[in-house]
């Protein structure tokens, strides 16, 4: 799975023109799944983000992660992380998971992050949204567990 992660003091994804999920201070999570990517996949980048010290301490280090400062999560399927732009100016995306797998890793990342007591909000599979984000950093990282 390949995910880009926004640490945020605000996020928001609509839906034509309704809010479906909101969070305050936390993490939004753009996420794609691969063709290869198993529930075991979803549930290690799950463990792995809830983990991940992204957030200031007292003294204004990057040392606090999302469970610790009791944080959010946004999360947004975005197949087009697996664009390959290697042919041409056109990206192709046939490197994405098919959408109904797609569909079911997303579904499950979201509940295993649940499950471990981070409030999660979500956007709409296949839908067109609209994200808006107060960026806080900027802190941005990309994830993927097909990478070393």
């Amino acid at each position: 799975m390949r995910a880009l992660l926004q640490r945020v003091s605000e996020a928001a994804v609509t839906v034509e023109g309704e809010t479906i999920g909101h969070i305050g201070p936390g993490l939004l999570i753009l996420i794609c799944a691969m063709p290869d990517d198993t529930e075991a996949t979803a549930a290690a980048l799950a463990l792995k983000i809830s983990k991940l010290r992204l957030f200031k301490d007292d003294a204004g280090k990057m040392n606090l992660s999302l469970t610790q400062t009791g944080g959010a999560a946004l999360v947004v399927s975005q197949f087009t992380l697996a664009a390959d732009t290697s042919r041409g100016n056109r990206p192709g995306f046939s490197g994405a998971a098919k959408p109904e797998h797609a569909n079911h890793l997303y579904e499950y990342f979201t509940a295993q992050l649940a499950a471990l007591d981070i409030p999660t909000q979500t956007g709409k599979f296949g839908a067109d949204m609209a994200v808006s984000l107060t960026n806080d950093g900027p802190v941005t990282l990309w994830l993927d567990t097909q990478t070393p």
